[in-house]
């Protein structure tokens, strides 16, 4: 998973502490139900992970996911993967005891134990990479998966015609405004987002990950300028 240089400009804040220090704040302001998220992942996996699942956590960086679905599922241990080591930090720091059970890895997919993991999860992340690294990482992800292992993905995908990205970016801002972002914060990540992320329509997100070999691929959160898919290895 190797971010595009239009990406590593989105990404390079999270190299700087003082940005970082200010994180665990900010993914429930722009994105709706961002702790159900969570607690729908968790769900998914414990369908078919054991209790003693080991899963793969690819973006893993201010532990924030590592950490709900730790409290929620005490027999569970993690590998979390994320390229920017301050993000790591502040993951340990998010983890506190809980960290016991989580290894923490610097890198991309490709840097990542090759399993066979019980599951996997990519939250807010794959809007990074284009589509053909985003394939490609979610390749890498099924190769570490057991048979029949879930994998939960999620992260901005909304459809792209003209008139209506404009309108859905709209409401993504709006969303951030009513959830206390000051105007003018709101107004620059939509700028950003616009300018440096990867957006595809759903449909492409769900044939991604078809065409890396999932199976039973399920949509199963939207909001907004979000979605979420399960799929199985």
């Amino acid at each position: 998973m190797r971010p595009d240089a239009t990406a590593k400009a989105l990404l390079e804040p999270f190299s700087d502490p003082n940005v970082v220090a200010k994180y665990t704040d900010g993914p429930r302001r722009f994105v709706p139900g961002f702790s159900d998220l969570h607690r729908m992942t968790g769900i998914l996996i414990a369908e078919r992970a054991p209790k003693n699942a080991r899963v793969l956590v690819l973006g893993a960086g201010g532990g924030l996911e590592l950490k709900a679905l730790a409290e929620a599922h005490e027999g569970w241990t993690f590998v979390g993967v994320d390229p920017a080591a301050e993000m790591l930090k502040l993951a340990k720091r998010t983890l506190g005891p809980l960290g016991t059970r989580v290894e923490l890895v610097q890198g991309y997919i490709d840097d990542a134990p090759d399993g066979p993991f019980d599951a996997a999860v990519c939250l807010l992340t794959l809007h990074f990479l284009d589509a053909d690294e985003r394939r490609r990482t979610a390749r890498q992800i099924l190769r570490r998966l057991a048979p029949g292992a879930p994998f939960v993905v999620a992260h901005s995908s909304f459809p792209q015609g003209a008139e209506e990205r404009g309108q859905w970016m709209s409401r993504y801002a709006a969303f951030a405004v009513a959830s206390g972002v000051d105007a003018d914060r709101a107004a620059e990540g939509r700028s950003k987002v616009e300018a440096h992320l990867h957006l595809l329509t759903p449909e492409h997100d769900e044939a991604i990950l078809e065409e890396a070999g999932f199976s039973a691929v399920a949509q199963f959160y939207a909001a907004f300028t979000w979605r979420g898919w399960v799929a199985y290895a």
